[in-house]
């Protein structure tokens, strides 16, 4: 586990990263906990005393990674942009995002060639769909977004085509 204090950064004016809270991993430590790796990767361990798992380490180009600090941690962290943070990090290569029960049924009784593409994708861009699902705090939420994700699917396009598809059609 590789253990550094850093600052909670904010992004001002950066496309779809706007707004977004995050920490910058060093190319160093990058490297100690996945030598060698410039693609995304996820990592468990904790920010001060909040556990975390499963969240991506993003390359940022230059040998340095990100890693985005979400509106549950910072609540959890009771931190926003410019606090001071310890950080603790290990890989998690074994992380995984199951597929809820409602989102498989519907894949396999209404589009299994959906599904093929579905399951074609990186596993980190199946995880945004579920994550997305799972997210619904009400269940005609839900299931819109099963129905989104499906439509998407069989049209073979991804999670961020499909938000702004959705987006375009509002």
């Amino acid at each position: 586990m590789v253990k550094f204090q850093t600052v909670l950064q904010r992004f001002a004016e950066q496309g779809e990263k706007t707004g977004w809270t995050y920490i910058v991993v060093t190319s160093d430590l990058a490297n100690t906990l996945k030598p060698s790796n410039k693609k995304s990767f996820r990592v468990k361990g904790f920010i001060d005393d909040l556990p975390i798992a499963g969240v991506a380490l993003i390359p940022w180009g230059d040998g340095s990674f990100i890693m985005a600090i979400n509106a549950v941690m910072r609540k959890g962290l009771h931190k926003s942009a410019g606090a001071m943070v310890s950080v603790g990090l290990e890989t998690h290569d074994d992380f995984v995002i199951e597929m809820p029960e409602d989102m498989a049924e519907a894949f396999s009784y209404e589009q299994p060639e959906a599904l093929d593409f579905f399951n074609s994708l990186p596993r980190g861009h199946r995880d945004y769909f579920i994550k997305w699902i799972t997210s619904a705090k009400t269940e005609p939420t839900r299931a819109t977004r099963i129905a989104n994700t499906i439509n998407a699917a069989s049209r073979r396009i991804g999670y961020s085509e499909m938000i702004r598809d959705i987006k375009a059609r509002k």
